[in-house]
């Protein structure tokens, strides 16, 4: 029988989460929901130098934005914890030394100044099977001195013993059999002079006590893989390795390079999920939601990126995307970011979303703005006309605040032209008589009106418009007049009217 999906999302806490970064963890969210399996949020936190304070609440916040809940996390414990790697830190410390007891690893002691010695001495220096016997290590050292300077606790770190001369193989989800050079690969490091894991060691072990079984991550991670296949198989438990699955990298608008946050302060778009601002500097890095994306739109576009249910459908709920969601589906390219296209994803999700769930995001959006709304009731009528309109949720203050408070400016440049004494006596005229039961028949006097008074509707619609939101936009006029009501419509053109006459 196979065993029960288990997938992990493992960010490091030293910054903004990158959309890659979500993509990743949306990905295993879906495959654990597709599979009746469990999401796991596991902190790798072993990087103490880059540890950042509020990374790890920043990166639950994100995901709980997005809609991806982990079922387990440092926050939600199961029973595979702790979730958090600098709480595992005894473990690691056990297995590294298993590996040096069955020689898989060694004791390294050479120090920072010896080795960037040897890396001005050795040009691309990589500390290997071409180099280790020239270094200060328990390879070179007799018994005796690796005891004293383990004694005197000298620093020294762990390093993988890489074969040589051999390949190493295994099956990726997305890419099929790959196959490295063992010649090719360093000794990395897998025990840190403080005693703390690298990620070759941690991700094995962790994977290995939370009983993952498909390890969902960027392609970037490759050229680790064979260190830990090696360690997999050095520790006695390759039958247990989950299955691997590397993820297409989001590329740059142009299709040269992985996607950074340089690119999106070059280009004028976020590349983080939500605003995050560094506490050592003060810097702001602009998010996705705070910019004014829907995280139904966010998680879609993203689910798009490099993934395709193999039909024309782009318009995916979250629930629709755990239905569909397959590995199989996934691409091994790159895919190409497009803000253009993300944000026409938030356009039609505005459109296409109910007033009730648009109400609270575009009410906060207007208090923002410091627009004031009373009345739930007219703020729906309000939103169902003009979301259509909107691509961003601040789009929203722009198109609807001539509907809480009549304008100020008035776009005179459009009307002062043709403005005459004859149009001023024919608005005066309107407001006199103003009927607004609806659009149709409010339209409809219009029009008769100025019939009677010898214009065509067209010279004064634009005129109209610009009295009631102060440009050339909205929708249409007289669904605004309707909604704005009789005693407010006639109280705007007799201020724009005024102004005009100016």
């Amino acid at each position: 029988m196979d065993k029960k999906v288990r997938v992990r999302f493992a960010p490091s806490p030293t910054g903004g989460l990158h959309l890659g970064g979500v993509r990743t963890a949306l990905f295993n969210y879906l495959f654990a929901k597709k599979n009746n399996g469990t999401f796991v949020l596991r902190v790798e936190d072993t990087d103490q130098t880059r540890f950042v304070a509020g990374a790890e609440e920043y990166i639950v916040d994100c995901l709980n934005w997005c809609g991806i809940t982990p079922d387990e996390s440092p926050n939600n414990p199961g029973a595979y914890g702790p979730y958090r790697q600098s709480e595992r830190k005894p473990s690691y410390r056990k297995f590294a030394e298993q590996l040096i007891s069955d020689g898989y690893a060694y004791y390294a002691f050479d120090t920072p100044a010896e080795l960037e010695a040897k890396r001005k001495e050795v040009p691309n220096f990589q500390y290997g099977q071409a180099t280790r016997m020239q270094m200060r290590n328990s390879l070179t050292l007799t018994i005796s001195e690796v005891e004293d300077l383990l004694a005197s606790k000298t620093p020294h770190v762990i390093r993988i013993k890489v074969p040589e001369d051999e390949i190493v193989h295994f099956n990726d989800a997305i890419r099929g059999d790959v196959s490295f050079e063992t010649s090719l690969v360093d000794d990395k490091v897998l025990l840190k002079a403080d005693g703390m894991p690298t990620y070759h060691l941690a991700v094995v072990v962790d994977d290995k006590a939370m009983e993952i079984s498909h390890a969902f991550r960027g392609e970037e991670w490759l050229p680790s893989a064979p260190v830990h296949i090696l360690l997999w198989k050095y520790l006695g438990w390759e039958t247990e390795m989950p299955q691997w699955a590397h993820l297409p990298l989001i590329l740059k608008p142009d299709g040269h390079g992985k996607l950074s946050k340089r690119d999106g302060d070059r280009l004028g778009f976020p590349v983080y999920a939500m605003n995050w601002t560094d506490p050592k500097t003060g810097d702001l890095t602009n998010g996705f939601k705070e910019m004014g994306f829907m995280p139904e739109a966010f998680i879609n576009m993203l689910a798009l990126l490099g993934w395709n249910d193999g039909t024309d459908k782009e318009l995916f709920s979250l629930d629709e995307l755990e239905q569909a969601f397959s590995i199989e589906r996934i691409s091994k390219a790159g895919a190409k970011f497009d803000f253009e296209k993300a944000k026409w994803y938030n356009h039609e999700w505005i459109k296409q979303s109910p007033v009730s769930s648009l109400a609270s995001p575009v009410k906060n959006e207007l208090q923002k703005a410091g627009i004031e709304v009373s009345d739930d009731k007219y703020l729906a009528t309000v939103i169902d006309l003009i979301k259509d309109r909107c691509t961003l949720l601040p789009d929203f203050v722009a198109q609807s605040s001539y509907f809480f408070a009549s304008p100020n400016d008035y776009d005179v440049n459009s009307v002062k032209p043709k403005w005459t004494g004859e149009k001023a006596a024919f608005f005066n005229s309107f407001a006199d008589g103003l009927s607004l039961t609806d659009a149709v028949s409010a339209e409809t006097a219009f029009k008769a009106l100025a019939d009677e008074k010898g214009f065509k509707p067209g010279e004064l619609m634009l005129p109209f418009r610009i009295m009631l939101v102060g440009g050339k936009f909205g929708p249409g006029v007289f669904d605004i007049a309707v909604l704005l009501g009789e005693e407010e419509t006639k109280a705007r053109i007799t201020k724009a009217v005024a102004v005009f006459n100016d």
